[in-house]
């Protein structure tokens, strides 16, 4: 089964757009959250936390800002991919389920045990399983994308971005704790946080090089 891809220029530049706006807001969101709570240690706690009391809509927000950029990819690129790719958006709109999820379901604290943590924290942690999906359908996507012509002189960043998501996604498995207890002496809030600024910065490039690539060829 063959997949007819389209010129770069039939992109909807809007669409893309939204991508862009999307993942700066989440990022902004994200930094004004570091400094309205600082009570939120980021060297060990999740930034799924911020959602918990004061300014706690701003987290929830966030996670439905990125969901959008997830969709809006999907929408603006499925011209772009061939089938393989068009599975890797469908990775990308299982994260953007899970992204919802942790939008709408709010956390408990960290320290919370897992027998004791409430229906919402335990569809909010559902939902931090399917935003795997981000990772993934940005890989199969952005390896579909360098294969076609019109994208391959955006493939260097590109591939470099990705590189930065599955760095950061290694040194977040290699914090997490054997035993599945999480506390200070866990230091997985970086790592965490850095995963999802480098999907945003995944989301942020791909949109550039569209754009960049679509007024290229208008």
């Amino acid at each position: 089964m063959t997949t007819t891809v389209k010129p770069v220029n039939s992109i909807s530049e809007s669409v893309i757009r939204a991508t862009l706006a999307s993942a700066i807001l989440f990022l902004a969101l994200l930094t004004a959250l570091l400094v309205l709570k600082p009570e939120i240690d980021p060297a060990w706690r999740f930034i799924s936390e911020y959602a918990i009391g004061r300014h706690g809509w701003m987290m929830s927000l966030a996670f439905l800002a990125l969901a959008v950029s997830c969709v809006a990819t999907v929408t603006a690129l499925w011209s772009q991919v061939q089938l393989g790719g068009r599975i890797g958006a469908g990775f990308l709109l299982i994260g953007a389920l899970g992204l919802t999820l942790a939008g709408i379901f709010t956390t408990d604290p960290i320290t919370t045990p897992l027998d004791a943590q409430s229906t919402s924290s335990q569809l909010h942690g559902l939902g931090a399983i399917l935003g795997d999906g981000v990772g993934i359908g940005a890989t199969i996507i952005t390896l579909s994308l360098i294969r076609n012509k019109s994208w391959r002189p955006g493939r260097w960043w590109m591939i470099a971005i990705l590189a930065v998501v599955w760095i950061v996604y290694a040194w977040l498995i290699m914090s997490m704790p054997a035993d599945g207890n999480f506390g200070p002496g866990v230091a997985i809030g970086w790592p965490s946080r850095l995963l999802m600024v480098s999907y945003c910065l995944w989301f942020i490039v791909t949109a550039w090089q569209a754009l960049r690539l679509r007024r290229q060829t208008a």
